[in-house]
């Protein structure tokens, strides 16, 4: 008793680290955690920005049917690629949902993945989310392409890149809505 007492912080550590490196406890705790530490994005600077070239990019939605991208060009547009898996993918849902029920009529959103349809129609009716996701079956355009998940891309309706975050990111916030707005006034 008198051990425990004196390592309780050393015992409660590798406790949590082990709950950490299983794979069914993993998401339960990485979820809540990436919420917590998650900020809001910021614009990138003039010189960090980037012109998309190729807007050419088919997509599928969740019955299979082609969906073009460059059905967006001339948008205000919110890319993000995401999985049900990925824990900080996870974690920043809640807040995208609210950036989408904010702008959903006046941006276009593609929430992007290459998983497998049931599988996420099961994630998205469980959490009751309503996003517009698409499946990715062909190669993004060049400045699109990403080797981490998630990463999400804010672009101007003249196809530049405003806001590029790889990692969980509060996407509700104040800082987000200010850029959105301003996109859309031109």
């Amino acid at each position: 008793m008198k051990f425990i007492r004196k390592n309780w912080g050393n015992i409660l550590f590798v406790i949590v680290l082990a709950l950490l490196l299983i794979p069914q406890t993993r998401m339960f705790i990485q979820v809540p955690l990436q919420r917590l530490l998650s900020i809001s994005p910021s614009e990138l600077s003039e010189e960090e920005r980037i012109m998309i070239e190729e807007y050419r990019w088919q997509l599928e939605d969740s019955k299979g049917s082609p969906i073009q991208f460059e059905e967006a060009k001339g948008e205000v547009v919110v890319l993000n690629f995401w999985a049900t898996w990925c824990p900080p993918c996870v974690a920043e849902m809640p807040s995208l949902q609210a950036l989408y029920d904010s702008f959903g009529d006046q941006v276009e959103f593609y929430f992007v993945t290459s998983e497998d349809t049931t599988v996420v129609a099961r994630f998205m009716e469980k959490n009751d989310y309503n996003l517009p996701i698409y499946f990715q079956k062909y190669r993004a355009p060049k400045q699109l392409q990403v080797t981490s998940l998630p990463t999400t891309f804010i672009i101007s309706k003249e196809g530049t890149i405003v806001v590029k975050k790889t990692g969980a990111a509060d996407w509700n916030s104040d800082r987000i809505h200010d850029i959105v707005k301003q996109l859309l006034k031109y």
